[in-house]
């Protein structure tokens, strides 16, 4: 019997009765340098699992300069759909002297017959992967097994509940005592909720009086959940309907209400008292406290496997209400509803977990008197450095003169960028096209928002300049379609991250979509049929695979106390077999989506 190590996947799809056929079943054979393992259009006669040296997949229909197009290594596996499809597509060459472990195809067959996760492993997506990837990876806390039987009403908040002739100003002193986000309003026809966003609007841009009854203001239609319901249903409820909160209804009365953040703590080995420490926060020594907590956070979201696109979500709602809780110490309420404070670039996007530089900037209104506004700014840089958040190397703050001013100075300034069309003024372009408001009035921001996306319709010129930065750096891989492994690692941002992300922000402006998370673009493109809905989310799984090997690998530098100097870098020689598969396949998704944006935008890429 060959001792093999199956730990990894597709053999963990397997039993302990199903890994012993394998080890009984295999046998171990010797390949010379350049010899052909398994020829293209030749039946497939073995699964083959390399002990040891290098292998080369290579296209015979191809020219001698594009036909390698996979490189495979120890611990990685090939074959088996050539035994599912009847023959090999791709010819398979040895590239230096190999080992490899045959695993016959009557054997395989007979193992896909009674496993059938293990049959489909092999003919998944992306997408499929990295689920099994993210699942692969859970260990210890909240199982997810243990949060699937979770249920709604060990996660629910008491309900605030008043009457509908409740004023706005009674409201907001509610909300503000009970440290909430929302209320529900009983009207005679039933119960309807208020935000705080709602009561925002209701003074701001409807202009209603401080006295005016509730009473119409709101979503009249709730979004419904059951105390005895999975939370995890409540997360698809919340997902499905575009919404932060559900209601949690016993009979025709509110028992309940659960927050988003609350679900996706409860996640995060039950720890959501950081959310509501920040909730909770009366000072900025306590909003510093709980600021603190948010990379054990991070810690334990990843641990347990959480899906990254919900890890991001609750960290970015964390990261907003700690700035906007710092905004509501330091500015005087008379300018928050003729300000807005937004946050840019991946916090605006959303897309960030551990704290990184400060990229903000300040929008007044028109016909706003502050005279301290300066001070006020600079005093608040200073604050959110006490609260992780370092400054901004470029220096795009609001301490900087430069990005804060009226809408009217706004509008001017992004018309500057847009007829200069040099390297500067596309990246600030860039990085109002990511602004999300996280303090304030964000009306503000959507006019200024709106004026940009007025500017830049039909301006083909200006979407080809903007286009070509996504080719700038290159993609991570050989002349053979292989990984590249420099000792000090690959640049994952430059050459996975920054051209999905901006790639996939130039087609939303052209197409005038408004959301700034990379995820929701596009979901937008591909319901706008600029993007295959397939290849939309081959292009937000890669996202998801490039920003959690980031991630990974920063934890554990912090956790080993050495200086990150190389955050961006990912060494694949520590990746599992596994990982530098999804890698490798997710850089040529990359790949195609470059080659697309060339041919949309009429730029020279090769």
């Amino acid at each position: 019997m060959v001792d093999l190590d199956l730990s990894q996947p597709p053999f963990t799809l397997l039993d302990d009765a199903g890994r012993e056929r394998v080890r009984q079943g295999v046998d171990l054979a010797y390949f010379d340098r350049d010899e052909i393992i398994l020829e293209a259009g030749h039946p497939g006669e073995y699964v083959f699992l390399i002990h040891k040296g290098e292998v080369a997949e290579i296209d015979t229909t191809q020219p001698a300069a594009r036909e390698r197009i996979g490189h495979y290594t120890q611990g990685d596996l090939f074959g088996a759909i050539s035994i599912l499809n009847g023959k090999s597509r791709y010819r398979f060459r040895a590239e230096q002297e190999s080992l490899c472990y045959l695993l016959p195809s009557a054997l395989f067959l007979a193992l896909c017959d009674d496993y059938p996760p293990f049959a489909e492993f092999f003919r998944q997506t992306l997408a499929h992967k990295t689920r099994l990837l993210t699942e692969q990876r859970a260990e210890g806390g909240v199982t997810m097994a243990g949060f699937m039987l979770a249920t709604v009403d060990e996660c629910m908040r008491e309900p605030l509940v008043v009457p509908a002739t409740t004023t706005i100003a009674e409201a907001v002193a509610t909300i503000n005592e009970r440290h909430a986000d929302s209320l529900l309003v009983a009207r005679d026809d039933g119960h309807g909720m208020v935000t705080k966003t709602d009561l925002l609007n209701a003074l701001v841009v409807d202009e209603r009086g401080r006295d005016c009854p509730l009473e119409g203001l709101g979503r009249a239609e709730l979004i419904t959940v059951a105390p005895g319901q999975y939370l995890f249903e409540a997360l698809v409820i919340m997902t499905r309907h575009k919404v932060e909160r559900v209601v949690v209804m016993q009979g025709e009365a509110p028992a309940g209400v659960v927050e988003l953040t609350d679900v996706l703590s409860y996640f995060s080995s039950r720890s959501y008292v950081v959310s509501l420490q920040v909730e909770q926060a009366e000072s900025l020594e306590a909003l510093a406290a709980a600021s603190r907590r948010t990379p054990e956070l991070v810690r334990a979201l990843m641990a347990q496997g959480v899906k990254l696109r919900f890890a991001m979500g609750l960290l970015a709602a964390l990261n907003g209400r700690i700035i906007n809780k710092a905004w509501g110490f330091l500015v005087d309420e008379r300018y928050h509803g003729d300000s807005c404070l937004m946050v840019m670039g991946s916090e605006g996007r959303g897309e960030q977990i551990l704290k990184t530089d400060q990229d903000n900037g300040l929008i007044l209104a028109d016909d706003l008197d502050w005279p301290d506004c300066a001070e006020q700014m600079q005093r608040l840089t200073e604050t959110l450095i006490e609260l992780g958040y370092p400054p901004c190397p470029g220096n795009i703050m609001v301490s900087n003169p430069e990005w804060v001013g009226t809408v009217s100075q706004w509008q001017r300034r992004i018309a500057r960028w847009i007829e200069a069309r040099d390297g500067d003024s596309l990246m600030k372009l860039a990085i109002m096209l990511d602004s999300h408001a996280v303090a304030g009035n964000p009306a503000l921001l959507d006019r200024v928002r709106d004026d940009l996306f007025a500017q830049c319709a039909g301006n083909e010129l200006l979407l080809s300049y903007f286009a070509r930065t996504a080719l700038r750096f290159s993609t991570p891989l050989t002349l053979f379609g292989s990984l590249k492994k420099p000792q000090h690692g690959i640049d994952i941002k430059k050459g996975g991250i920054f051209p999905i992300v901006h790639g996939v922000r130039v087609m939303a402006l052209e197409r005038g979509i408004r959301p700034t998370s990379t995820l929701e673009r596009l979901d937008a493109l591909a319901e706008d049929g600029r993007l295959e809905p397939r290849f939309a989310e081959d292009l937000a799984e890669a996202l998801s695979l490039f920003t959690e090997l980031r991630l990974r690998q920063q934890l554990a530098r912090r956790e080993g106390d050495a200086e990150d100097t190389r955050p961006d870098r990912v060494v694949v020689q520590e990746l599992s077999s596994l990982e530098r598969d999804l890698l490798r396949e997710a850089l040529h998704i990359v790949k195609d989506f470059k080659q697309r944006l060339s041919h949309r935008f009429h730029l020279e890429y090769s």
